[in-house]
């Protein structure tokens, strides 16, 4: 690898886009920086290297000069424009030391995230509902209002980052923004804490929430309640409450996305003939028929009463599947009709099925050689 050349330093084609140059250092930075290889003096140099190398490749004047054939940092080109040498890295090694970005100066931490799991009827997330839930949680405390300090007092001015929230830190020539230690980035320190939050700006309580559920949730749906998550410390926004819908077992339907499906028992008789039929659907009582010679797990379709999806579009179908039932616990005189019906069958004209599978099982036995 030439020291001179630092588009090999780096390992990217000379025509490399900006993205690509900075993708490339980073991967080399997370590599080698000395914080992670304790005391490697060749990856030392190799950081060094590729540090400076992306200093002139990052860099849209110093390329052009390096592309021309003049080294940048020996024509005093130095620095790396209005915020210093190390602002350019600055985003690069928040990855590496864990830099605070916050949400601006004096930014107050945010709430946690809460979830709630919350079961339902299959009826309540078809056609949807309101319930009333109890989130046990962190409150902002009444008596501060979520600032932490006592009555009468305010927060003071925090003397570590003057109000700022960041302090910077310098490791050799980078210079690298961190939440400040003292305030935890809210740039104002409680001097007279509050007595019922002992300056935390919030206690644990239980709030109760109405939760309005849309037609058509399905399990693993989530509905999102904004700042009804945990309080943040000393007035901070609050987190969001996602409510993950669990549907209960139905002792009827199943659901797969908008359809519906439900198994109905027939008996030997209506499976033969042919009959009319009442199946359940969650909206009432509808009519299914039975053509004869109906055999068992054939799937009828009654449109439209499935269920209609909360992210819109059609409504499904109910899928119903029948079953012939066995009947059981016979009586003499049922058994000996059964066994008259048996020898009326006897020649398999009225059973197909039992017909083809007779035949194949004959095949097979006439090609085995025993």
């Amino acid at each position: 690898m030439s020291k001179n050349d630092y588009y090999e330093i780096l390992g990217v084609p000379r025509n490399a886009s900006e993205a690509e140059i900075k993708k490339a250092y980073r991967r080399m930075a997370m590599k080698y920086h000395p914080d992670r290889t304790s005391g490697d003096k060749k990856a030392e140099e190799q950081f060094k290297a590729a540090t400076h190398a992306y200093d002139i490749l990052s860099d849209p004047q110093k390329r052009r000069a390096y592309d021309s054939g003049v080294d940048p940092s020996q024509a005093g080109m130095g620095g790396a424009g209005p915020g210093g040498f190390g602002d350019v890295f600055n985003d690069i090694f928040a990855d590496i030391f864990g830099a605070a970005t916050g949400r601006g100066p004096r930014g107050q931490p945010r709430g946690a995230d809460l979830r709630y799991d919350l079961e339902l009827s299959l009826e309540d997330a078809v056609f949807g509902s309101h319930v009333t839930i109890q989130v046990p949680t962190w409150i902002a405390c009444g008596t501060c209002h979520g600032s932490g300090a006592n009555k009468g007092s305010k927060p003071a001015t925090c003397s570590s980052c003057q109000g700022r929230g960041q302090i910077h830190i310098q490791q050799g020539f980078f210079s690298l923004k961190q939440t400040c230690p003292t305030c935890r980035g809210a740039g104002e320190v409680i001097t007279d804490p509050c007595r019922a939050c002992h300056g935390h700006g919030r206690t644990r309580d239980e709030k109760q929430l109405q939760v309005k559920i849309p037609a058509g949730v399905d399990n693993g749906d989530r509905i999102r309640l904004n700042g009804e998550g945990e309080a943040a410390p000393h007035g901070g926004v609050a987190g969001d409450l996602y409510v993950e819908v669990h549907v209960k077992e139905h002792p009827i339907f199943q659901r797969e996305h908008e359809n519906l499906y439900c198994e109905v028992p027939i008996s030997f008789v209506t499976a033969a003939l042919g009959g009319d039929f009442e199946v359940p659907t969650l909206e009432g009582k509808v009519k299914l028929h039975i053509p004869p010679e109906t055999q068992t797990s054939k799937v009828f379709k009654i449109s439209g009463k499935g269920v209609r999806s909360v992210r819109g579009g059609g409504k499904g179908d109910l899928l119903c599947r029948v079953i012939v039932e066995t009947p059981v616990d016979l009586n003499r005189k049922q058994k000996a009709v059964l066994r008259e019906f048996e020898t009326a069958m006897e020649d398999h004209k009225n059973s197909p099925r039992v017909s083809k599978w007779l035949g194949r099982v004959k095949d097979f036995f006439d090609k085995m050689k025993f």
